[in-house]
């Protein structure tokens, strides 16, 4: 199969902000284009065992973004107990959804540079004590990135398309 959506990773090497906010930056985008072009069946056919769905992997993007950067980075009171939960209900459109998950993007990097550097210590405690924001980047990335696996093969399963 030929690779339909792939796209170079990021070059940026400006320093430790720059280089972890371009991949954090480029996993969201695989993400988002892992649902591009989709109908709302294809968004939420449950193609595996679990409750998986496309949709419900953003719907849980969503709520990690606003989780890790909003509350977690932040300290947004909003954002303490969301739910990460995989089961879109079924009044909440595509739209809604994939709306959601860019303007949880928009406010976490307004967050990321508002934090004045990668040393900058959370608002709250990530178990028994604060973290470095260079933690909460590597901790989202590397959730984006699982989850954008788990995209890649959905999205394969649905129409074929492939790529990063």
């Amino acid at each position: 199969m030929l690779e339909s959506q792939r796209e170079a990773v990021p070059r940026n090497d400006g320093g430790e902000l720059d280089t972890a906010l371009a991949f954090l930056s480029f996993a969201r985008s695989c993400v988002l284009k892992k649902v591009a072009g989709l109908s709302e069946e294809q968004l939420r056919r449950r193609l595996v065992v679990s409750d998986t769905t496309l949709l419900g992997l953003v719907q849980h993007l969503t709520d990690a973004e606003r989780y890790w950067f909003g509350y977690t980075v932040a300290g947004d009171p909003r954002y303490a107990d969301v739910d990460f939960d995989m089961m879109v209900d079924p009044d909440r459109s595509p739209d809604q959804i994939l709306d959601g998950y860019r303007a949880a993007i928009a406010e976490s990097d307004a967050h990321i540079i508002a934090a004045a550097g990668p040393d900058v210590l959370t608002a709250q405690p990530v178990g028994d004590s604060l973290r470095t924001l260079r933690w909460v980047l590597a901790h989202m990335t590397n959730e984006t990135t699982r989850h954008a696996g788990h995209a890649d093969i959905l999205r394969e399963l649905v129409d074929g398309a492939t790529g990063r």
